[in-house]
């Protein structure tokens, strides 16, 4: 029988298969469908740092020291209201979740500063979380700050966050780095034991009619795969953090392709969305049914076999593969 074991955040999971955060999360019952599909753990969908600043009327000095323009863009977001689950209503969330299945739970928090939401994570530990996912989406808008300063203050979220919590920790970051290497470097060293990659960035479309700039929400594709392949390959044995792929994940093959780059795990949530939680098992048989042709026992046999490190031509992963593609496109 082909062994599909990974391990993840320390965690035995039976699958590399983890159900990404999404709408979809919201439901004690959907989870339970989700584990019931194949999905080996769930990440759940995120508490924002504006929620807990709506709650708290307060916001937290380094927040206001790094962002003068905070009050006002409070006015683009949705009230209270509106947000799916508060912060004690999240926190009971996931008290339910962990009751409700048996694979790992793993809560997310979505900010950029420390600030009063050390304190939900230190109750989603609390409620059961078997882990905590930072999901750090920040987009550097100040000319005045630098590369190193925004560097710095990534790094000391991730410390601050360590210290609040003992459950593992995941960072889920974006990969607009100068040296994203290094960053990676660092936030291992600052205490994160997986780093997610990559936040998907979603840029706002502009409605020339009303004169406004309106949100815009487009799923992802398995085109999206091969930048996180690419930084996952890369960092596969120089990093001392376990690597998982968001972004692009939508067959049996891009989870393969997954692995043999060095993930421990790829987190599928647009997929979901696009063909319901179901999906799971369709991904599960197609990846059963590859391995099973190509005679690999074990998720573990291939883990990292095209990694930077493993391959014959490193250079694939750097110039010399801008250098091929663009000597081997024809004009027709």
């Amino acid at each position: 029988m082909i062994d599909l074991t990974t391990t993840y955040l320390g965690l035995t999971l039976k699958s590399p298969l983890v159900a990404g955060p999404s709408p979809l999360c919201q439901s004690v019952d959907t989870i339970r469908a989700m584990e019931d599909a194949g999905a080996a753990a769930v990440v759940l969908h995120s508490l924002f740092e504006e929620q807990i600043v709506l709650e708290s009327r307060q916001l937290d000095e380094g927040l206001s020291a790094h962002t003068e323009s905070f009050a006002e863009s409070l006015s683009y977001l949705p009230d209270k209201a509106h947000y799916a689950l508060g912060p004690e209503e999240y926190v009971e969330h996931v008290r339910k979740a962990k009751a409700a299945v048996a694979i790992p739970v793993i809560a997310s928090l979505n900010g950029v500063t420390p600030g009063a939401w050390i304190r939900y994570a230190k109750l989603m530990e609390q409620a059961g979380a078997d882990g905590i996912e930072l999901n750090i989406y920040y987009v550097a808008t100040d000319p005045h700050a630098t590369a190193f300063d925004i560097e710095r203050r990534y790094v000391e979220l991730v410390t601050a966050v360590r210290k609040a919590v003992r459950v593992p920790l995941a960072v889920k970051l974006g990969p607009s780095f100068t040296a994203f290497a290094n960053v990676a470097h660092q936030l291992a060293g600052a205490g994160a034991n997986a780093l997610v990659l990559f936040n998907r960035f979603y840029q706002p479309d502009l409605d020339i009619e009303h004169l406004e700039v309106v949100p815009a929400l487009s799923l992802s594709t398995s085109a999206e795969l091969l930048l996180r392949l690419h930084w996952v390959a890369v960092l596969y044995g120089r990093v001392k953090t376990d690597l998982a792929i968001t972004g692009g994940v939508h067959t049996g093959h891009d989870v393969l392709k997954g692995m043999m780059a060095g993930a421990s795990v790829t987190m599928l949530t647009s997929a979901l969305l696009k063909h319901g939680v179901g999906h799971l098992a369709t991904v599960r048989a197609e990846m059963l049914q590859w391995m099973e042709e190509r005679d690999y026992e074990s998720v573990a046999q291939m883990r990292g076999s095209l990694a930077q490190k493993a391959v014959k031509e490193p250079a694939a992963y750097e110039r010399g593969n801008y250098i091929k593609v663009l000597s081997s496109y024809a004009l027709t």
